[in-house]
């Protein structure tokens, strides 16, 4: 079943009169001075560095609690040739963690292995088997990159094989902290570290670069390592302001400027990935590759695509994580009709507030993207489950302002093990208990959730007159990159439009020439999968939701927006929530 969601349409409130007037220059247009100001901008000062991050703005990584702990037992492996692991989970930000950290230590020591866990075998985080295997390697030294915050028993087992353990998360931590060399993690409660919203590979590289510091290494040796860190960022949905804003923007430079690690190069080429890439490109084209090699058969692959300095080894490594997720592809397609055909069979399912959805036969790979294809249909939090290892197991998504992690924490004593973050969390339960947890969990989700969050909304930037879009304010735009959490692209309103011509083009989007006022030419548009409003459009006026956007066809650029919403007539420009349209669910995180 395939329904059109309504969508609300918020304008966010009017920034400072001052501050805008601050920051408003010859180069700074006061709609451009508008948009920093919602970002916490306020003075010149701090929207140069806002547009040029700075590589020395970066904090000092032993500001972070356990840090010179680290590096002290790490200096002391390297110095008596200890083996070391470098283990990571399976997913972007874990196979990024180990490569990174892998390629760091592999400068001084060849005495190293590197670890993924079997998404299937193992499961999530610090295995009881990634330590055996450790312990018979003759392994001295792990570092859990990525994972072991809550790995309690695990650090204790580690110890009683005599190995240490350092770990390297940035997950929330639970009631307490496991008795490792060192832990370190920004959201530990006892932590002063300026920035908690690292990747975990955000925090390996935080650990490099006290390496690097300590041995007195130029900081220019660490920079190839960016490219890793931008990924991580890009694919684990992180915040991309503070660090994580300096650390992506020069990743980001990297990649676009070369040189192109040998299986990154493979990505670009299997996806006719054109320069310059951006967040989303990394997001949509290099994250689900790497993340395929552990859904379809193994993690290590992605960590060996990223490792690699062999073009040839690097192109057979890609072609087949390129083919896995063309696998994966046809898998989610097939368990999100599934899924959703459960919708026009379950009456309890359709009235919820909640979707906890389960089938032991579904892969486990791609259970969280399937949770979030749901949510594009039916826009609640949303926990879709199969059965491993005797296990009911899957993942969790949520809906923009509902916290699902703590939702699951309030059901943690009918789960065996549980982790994540606001918007995506992993659990699993015995199988005998996924009909009292689908029933707590619903429970918990009516108590908390409040009932404007059930429907998406739009929130809107600024609402702007199509006669103030120019190429340089498009340009503006563009250096405000890169876009993520608290930097998305800006959400543009424009009220009272015609259009000079409307067609529909490919399938069922809307090619628009806007009328501007005050000129003869016209503005392009194209909206995506809204071929409904052709009508509306070609026969009264209209407002649009919309972002701005360079569009490149033939070699030639071209400026566009891309209109994410459209509904009759003016609109209601001063955004009190009432304003509403018919249209896809607001993107899931």
């Amino acid at each position: 079943m395939s329904t059109a969601l309504e969508r609300y349409w918020r304008l966010k409130p009017a920034q400072p009169d001052a501050v805008v007037r601050a920051l408003t220059s010859d180069r700074c247009s006061p709609e451009l001075a508008h948009l920093l100001a919602q970002r916490g901008i306020t003075t010149p000062e701090e929207a140069g560095i806002f547009f040029r991050p700075r590589l020395e703005h970066l904090h000092d990584p032993f500001l972070m609690k356990d840090m010179d702990r680290a590096v002290e037992r790490i200096e002391l492996a390297l110095g008596d040739k200890e083996r070391i692991m470098v283990y990571g989970d399976y997913d972007v930000d874990g196979t990024t963690s180990v490569a990174l950290m892998y390629g760091f230590l592999n400068r001084f020591t060849s005495n190293l292995r590197h670890y993924v866990p079997d998404r299937y075998a193992e499961g999530y985080g610090i295995s009881t088997l990634g330590i055996d295997r450790a312990a018979a390697d003759g392994v001295s030294l792990i570092i859990a990159l990525d994972c072991g915050i809550k790995s309690i028993d695990k650090a204790a087992y580690a110890r009683e094989k005599g190995i240490d353990l350092i770990i390297c998360d940035h997950h929330l931590p639970g009631e307490k902290i496991p008795e490792a060399v060192a832990v370190l993690d920004p959201k530990r409660s006892d932590c002063t570290y300026p920035y908690k919203e690292l990747s975990g590979c955000g925090i390996g590289f935080k650990l490099v670069q006290a390496l690097a510091q300590h041995n007195n290494m130029p900081f220019v040796e660490l920079e190839e390592l960016l490219d890793l860190v931008a990924i991580s960022i890009a694919c684990d949905i992180v915040p991309l302001d503070g660090e994580n804003r300096t650390l992506a923007y020069h990743g980001l430079r990297r990649l676009n400027n070369g040189p192109v690690r040998p299986g990154l190069d493979v990505m670009l080429r299997v996806t006719n990935n054109r320069r310059p890439i951006t967040v989303s490109d990394l997001v949509f084209t290099i994250g689900p590759r790497i993340n395929a090699a552990g859904r379809i058969e193994h993690g290590q692959q992605a960590v060996e695509l990223l490792l690699s300095s062999d073009p040839g080894l690097a192109e057979q490594i890609g072609l087949r994580i390129d083919e896995n997720n063309s696998k994966r592809q046809g898998l989610d397609k097939e368990i999100t009709r599934q899924a959703l055909d459960l919708f026009n069979t379950e009456d309890a399912l359709r009235d919820a507030w909640s979707t906890v959805v389960f089938n032991k036969d579904w892969h486990k790979g791609v259970v969280g993207i399937v949770a979030s294809r749901l949510i594009e249909t039916h826009y609640r939090p949303t926990v879709v489950l199969t059965e491993s290892n005797g296990k009911a197991s899957g993942s969790a998504r949520s809906v923009r302002g509902f916290d699902v992690h703590e939702a699951i924490s309030a059901c943690a004593d009918l789960l065996d093990q549980y982790g994540g973050h606001m918007y995506a969390a992993g659990l699993s339960m015995p199988v005998e208990n996924v009909d009292a947890f689908r029933e707590r969990f619903e429970h918990v989700v009516r108590e908390r959730m409040p009932p404007e969050l059930r429907v998406p909304m739009e929130e809107i930037d600024l609402e702007l007159s199509l006669d103030r879009i120019t190429d340089r304010f498009v340009r503006d735009i563009g250096h405000m990159a890169p876009f993520g959490p608290r930097n998305m692209r800006p959400v543009f309103m424009s009220c009272g439009i015609t259009a000079k011509e409307a067609r529909i083009v490919g399938e069922d989007h809307l090619k628009l020439i806007l009328q501007v006022p005050g000129k003869d030419g016209g503005l392009d548009a194209i909206a995506f999968r809204q071929g409904k409003h052709l009508d509306l459009v070609r026969n009264g006026t209209f407002s649009l939701l919309y972002t701005l956007e360079e569009n490149e066809w033939n070699g030639r650029r071209s400026l566009q927006l891309n209109v994410k919403d459209i509904k009759p007539g003016v609109g209601d420009p001063h955004g009190h929530g009432a304003a509403r349209s018919e249209g896809p669910a607001f993107a899931a995180i």
